[in-house]
């Protein structure tokens, strides 16, 4: 996970998983990794559009207060907007 791309809605998140695109069991797999790549637990996280997208729309119930850190953590990028140094650390 990591990365981000203009999506849909905005920037987008790169979340990759192993699991098929069948009975929504990749949908449940983003779910959990979101969850816990933002440490947070799996019922914090709801999907909110995009049940059988490729891009989906996700909601964080009582979103901690450092969220938008968490998330540009991810995204490969410091709470600045910067790239990561060379060294990779945001």
């Amino acid at each position: 996970m990591g990365g981000s791309y203009p999506g849909p809605n905005g920037p987008a998140l790169v979340v990759a998983v192993r699991e098929p695109a069948v009975d929504g069991r990749a949908t449940r797999a983003v779910l959990e990794a979101v969850a816990e790549a933002l440490g947070l637990p799996r019922s914090r996280v709801l999907l909110r559009a995009g049940e059988r997208s490729r891009d989906k729309l996700l909601t964080i119930v009582d979103p901690p207060a450092d969220l938008a850190q968490r998330l540009l953590a991810l995204q490969g990028e410091s709470a600045t907007g910067d790239a990561p140094s060379a060294g990779g650390q945001a």
